[in-house]
């Protein structure tokens, strides 16, 4: 099978045998694997400027970046994104992609239209706008859907896309920013329906969330993505009681700890590497992952011994 129909196999929670597939939603430390900035960190302020030649150029070394990354550490999805361009933009990169790898890897893009936590500079104007103003988030909220369900139909039936990752944040490593009553207002019914649209389309969804997602976790599996991304253990999210929960019909992606990757010792590392894979593995429907993204910062050498771990141990017989 290739890398992607590994992945989908894992994303129906179906039988494999072999490595238990394996991606991360990003791979930022591209400069010291492959002597390059990553294309989400480049500036991208004379993409106008450029002739179509050098255009080309950009997207194609963009997508070495990804291809190469997927290639090295046996990444079978890759999160398409850069800074370069727009909407004809994307769309050559991803054409791209199909033209150097074939149907070998599952390819996303961006797709939620759904509210996140506010960051600090509209923080108090959000919250008061959810008491205050709460029809007018809703009609937002659902021009949203509009518009990502008329974007992701520019794609349909065109073999360059398999799915969305979802990755509006919800919670922080306590508790989510919004109450349930107020992520059932405000937030899941238009999840939901973006998550049926894209299903409706033939796109798989994957729904990220770092933190503690426990609270509103029945609300997010109601919505029926194909996978939940990141079961952040900072978060106190237990791998083990999500899979026993809703394992049977949503696939589980992450719960390595990034901490411990980037600040605690090797023997912290291989036994939360370990656990991760002795949680998730039975039953099939999981595909090994940090519980965020190999960030800036984060030591190399450590995600490479949580590799070196996967490869060892994340065999199904």
């Amino acid at each position: 099978m290739t890398p992607k129909e590994r992945f989908i196999k894992a994303l129906k929670r179906e039988p494999l045998t072999g490595l238990v597939p394996h991606f991360e939603l990003v791979f930022y430390l591209t400069m010291e694997v492959l002597g390059k900035v990553h294309p989400s960190h480049r500036s991208m302020h004379q993409w106008n400027q450029m002739t179509v030649r050098e255009q080309e150029l950009q997207l194609q070394d963009i997508a070495s970046c990804h291809i190469d990354i997927a290639k090295k550490y046996g990444h079978s999805a890759i999160f398409v994104h850069s800074n370069a361009g727009g909407g004809d933009e994307q769309k050559r990169l991803l054409e791209i992609f199909r033209e150097r790898t074939g149907d070998d890897y599952f390819l996303m893009l961006h797709g939620d239209c759904t509210y996140g936590m506010p960051n600090g500079d509209n923080m108090v104007e959000f919250t008061a706008q959810m008491y205050e103003k709460p029809d007018e988030l809703k009609e937002r909220a659902a021009r949203g859907v509009d518009w990502a369900l008329n974007f992701a139909a520019k794609y349909e039936r065109s073999g360059l896309l398999d799915g969305f990752a979802l990755c509006s944040d919800y919670c922080f490593n306590t508790n989510p920013f919004f109450t349930p009553d107020l992520f059932a207002e405000l937030v899941a019914p238009y999840l939901k329906e973006v998550i049926a649209g894209y299903r409706r389309m033939g796109y798989y969804s994957i729904k990220h969330t770092d933190g503690n997602i426990m609270p509103i976790l029945d609300q997010m599996a109601d919505c029926e993505p194909d996978a939940f991304h990141s079961l952040d253990p900072q978060g106190g999210v237990d791998l083990k009681e999500v899979k026993r929960l809703y394992g049977n019909k949503i696939c589980m992606i992450g719960n390595v700890n990034c901490g411990l990757l980037q600040t605690g010792s090797e023997d912290e590392v291989e036994r939360d590497v370990l656990r991760c894979l002795g949680d998730g593995m039975p039953g099939y429907g999981f595909i090994f992952s940090t519980s965020n993204c190999v960030y800036t910062g984060l030591p190399l050498e450590r995600y490479e011994l949580m590799h070196r771990l996967w490869q060892k141990h994340g065999v199904y017989s």
